[in-house]
């Protein structure tokens, strides 16, 4: 998993919203929508960073479509130390 974060959080375009929407859905889980609102993104990139996050298993959804909130998975979680890191190093 530590690899996978190095990857999808600093190895490719877009690592940045995909850090920031992490730490933001670290401190309260929010949908799509109120994640492109707090962080003055177009709702379609924030659709497109959830994606590639849940489809590596960094966060998850819970509820259904479009009012589904997002959060950190447990793996991610687990991983912690990993994604600090990665913030400081991205900040």
């Amino acid at each position: 998993m530590e690899a996978v974060l190095w990857y999808v959080l600093t190895g490719t375009r877009g690592g940045e919203n995909r850090v920031r929407i992490l730490r933001t859905i670290d401190s309260q889980p929010q949908n799509a929508n109120q994640l492109a609102e707090e962080l003055d993104l177009d709702y379609k990139t924030v659709r497109h960073h959830l994606d590639v996050l849940m489809d590596n298993n960094v966060v998850q959804r819970s509820g259904d479509d479009y009012g589904a909130v997002y959060l950190p998975s447990g793996r991610c979680r687990a991983n912690w130390e990993t994604v600090e890191q990665i913030i400081e190093q991205v900040n």
